[in-house]
């Protein structure tokens, strides 16, 4: 079946999208720090320190949901309510962060943006929820509203 590789190429994509995130705003950091940039006024190291926090906070974010689809990869089952919702919010902010990017940046990190966007909402699709089956031990109790 396609959902198990979809599922671990969704994890090593916001794995590798984690690592990217922290080096890119790493750059932005010691470049900010070199030319002691500010933004209307405001001290230059608490724009540094900033853009490293912001670099951290967005690589531990995207670490965490990419631990997601891998978990639900290896145990072949669909992830749970909160993970669901933590991954629908990760596919949000894919999309609006590629309507952004593409006057921003250029057509190429809108290209990536929606692919991860795809490949999340993929795996959210293809892990559907499963009943028990007939003469199972979960058999006489009633299948969970959708």
């Amino acid at each position: 079946m396609v959902r198990r590789p979809v599922a671990f190429v969704t994890a090593g994509v916001l794995f590798v999208e984690a690592v990217g995130i922290v080096i890119v705003n790493g750059v932005l950091a010691t470049v900010a720090g070199n030319q002691s940039m500010s933004l209307a006024g405001m001290d230059p190291d608490a724009m540094v320190t900033g853009t490293w926090v912001m670099g951290a906070l967005s690589g531990v974010l995207l670490v965490l949901c990419g631990l997601i689809p891998l978990l639900a990869g290896m145990r072949d089952r669909a992830p749970g309510r909160f993970a669901r919702i933590a991954l629908i919010a990760c596919a949000v902010v894919h999309g609006v962060l590629g309507a952004l990017a593409v006057g921003l940046i250029g057509w190429a990190a809108f290209a990536f943006l929606m692919a991860v966007l795809a490949l999340i909402v993929l795996t959210l699709v293809t892990f559907e929820r499963r009943e028990p089956e007939a003469g199972k031990a979960d058999a006489g109790r009633a299948p969970a509203p959708v």
